[in-house]
Formats: C-alpha cells, sequence, structure tokens
C-alpha cells in the first residue's frame, strides 16, 4: 500500500468542540495523515484556538453549515486524493485505524465506504453498524427506545446482519471511496443534522456499492460533545431528518404509510422532550 498520506484526505466538522478537536487532529497526524481540512461550523473564530500548531486547511463559512454541507465543503478543499476519512471533532483514531480501512476498501473494490469500531471512553461498543429499517421495525424502535433502549427492535436496528454484513455505519467517522462520494453528490445537503449518514449509505447502495464494518480499525468518541449546546434544537432535527429519510426511501405501499410514520416520530419526539431534560 502506498504512502497514506497521498491517497487519504481528513475532514473534520467542528462545532465548539475545542480540546478535543486537538486530540482528534493529533490522532489523525498519527495516523499517518497530513492532508486535513477541518470546517468552522460553530461561533466565528471558535476553532483557530484547538487548532494549535497544527497544519491544517480551515474552512471558515461564517454560519453553520450542518454537518453534511459542511463535510461537502471540507471535500472540496482537499484536492485529487483517493479516499475521505470523514470525523467527527471528539473523535480520537487508535493507531492504524486509517491504514486498516484503506486496506480493506483496496481488497474490496465493492465496498464503497467503510466505518471503524467505535468506542466510547469507557471501552464499550458504541453500536455504529446498523440495518436499513423497514417500516415495522422503524416504527418499534422509535416508540420503544425513550423508555426502553434496549428493546429488541432498537437492538436489532443497532446491529450488523447475522452474517457480519451492514446497511450503513455512523457517520461519526468513516472511510469512503472519493469517486463514489462525488458520483452520489456527497451529503444530501437536505438534511442539516442528523440521518445524513443513513441517506449517504443508501445513495451509495442505490449506485451499486456496499457498506461495511471494519471492526478492526478502532476509534473512540465521546458522543454527543458539540451537540450538547443546543440539545433540544438537536432533538427536533434529529426527529426531522428521521422524517426526510423515511419519506425520500418508502417506495410503493410503504409511501402509503408515510403518515403514519410521521405521526410516530411526532409522537417519539414528544416523548423524548418530556423523558430527557433539554436546555
Amino acid at each position: 500500500m502506498s504512502d497514506i498520506s497521498s491517497r487519504v484526505a481528513a475532514i473534520v466538522v467542528d462545532y465548539h468542540a475545542g480540546k478535543a478537536l486537538t486530540e482528534c487532529i493529533d490522532s489523525l497526524y498519527a495516523n499517518g495523515l497530513t492532508n486535513i481540512v477541518v470546517v468552522e461550523n460553530g461561533k466565528e473564530g471558535s476553532t483557530p484556538p484547538a487548532l494549535g500548531e497544527h497544519d491544517v486547511t480551515l474552512v471558515e463559512p461564517r454560519i453553520n453549515l450542518g454537518y453534511g454541507r459542511g463535510v461537502n465543503r471540507g471535500a472540496a478543499e482537499t484536492g485529487p486524493v483517493e479516499y475521505l476519512l470523514v470525523s467527527n471533532p471528539d473523535v480520537v483514531l487508535h493507531g492504524g485505524a486509517v491504514a486498516t480501512m484503506v486496506s480493506f476498501l483496496d481488497a474490496n473494490p465493492g465496498v464503497a465506504i467503510a466505518g471503524p469500531q467505535i468506542l466510547r471512553p469507557d471501552g464499550t461498543v458504541y453500536p455504529s453498524q446498523r440495518v436499513f429499517p423497514n417500516f415495522w421495525l422503524a416504527g418499534l424502535h422509535a416508540l420503544l427506545a425513550p423508555v426502553w433502549p434496549k428493546n429488541p427492535a432498537t437492538r436489532r436496528y443497532r446491529s450488523a446482519r447475522p452474517d457480519g454484513s451492514v446497511d450503513w455505519v455512523s457517520g461519526a467517522c468513516f472511510l469512503v471511496r472519493r469517486d463514489v462520494f462525488e458520483e452520489v453528490g456527497g451529503f444530501d445537503e437536505r438534511y442539516f443534522m442528523f440521518a445524513e449518514d443513513m441517506a449517504l449509505c443508501w445513495q451509495i447502495r442505490e449506485h451499486g456499492y456496499g457498506a461495511a464494518a471494519v471492526i478492526s480499525a478502532e476509534v473512540t468518541h465521546i458522543e454527543g460533545l458539540s451537540r450538547q449546546h443546543v440539545s433540544k434544537a438537536m432533538l427536533i432535527a434529529h426527529h426531522r431528518s428521521a422524517m426526510r429519510f423515511e419519506w425520500q426511501t418508502a417506495k410503493g405501499f410503504r409511501r402509503l404509510l408515510v403518515p403514519v410514520a410521521i405521526l410516530v416520530l411526532g409522537l417519539r419526539l414528544c416523548v423524548v422532550l418530556v423523558v430527557r431534560p433539554t436546555s
């Protein structure tokens, strides 16, 4: 495998991550990446203090673009590379994680996007390898997860298939083929935040490519560090994106059930806002 620094560019969308962003970039350098683009989605001037002496390309749009639009804007600044490594600012990549994912995609040309094993700070596994939900699975997960997080529907949704295959991987950290990312139009910018990773993997599959989990590549993610600044707004964005994904992907008879899905998601949002205090 040739030099990773010439084949892979990293894109990090920052929103007031502070020290976590510094640690993220440290881990990117430790993985051999030098082509790093950071997009400042937070308050103007909030990102540079965390960059220190790091030599990165800083994109300052002066507005919060949302996650998908931020990644698309960052991708435009990376130059010609084979792969794009997309990461949240509160992710630390373990040693060799990028090389392991690159080797996997090199060996599997039918797979366009690969996600690592995501660990929480306490070392437990975050369920980042998932299946596209059908109507019933989505409905049961939506209604039960806020009050029964480990219900069977949620466990099924947040897991690989019995053969180990996955439909989509978390947008917190993944490696994607640059040409396929451009072929599908990048992230769908109608999603401000949440479900844009699921929508991206859906489009990748629609274009004939697969997604995969590479569990031998590991990262640690401090989930929700940036979102905690606007938790209520993010809850609403989460449910709005879920509604958009259902409308975008529903076909045939399922399209007739979309109003029911929207009603279920609206009910879920009400429950979540009651059981989870927000700012």
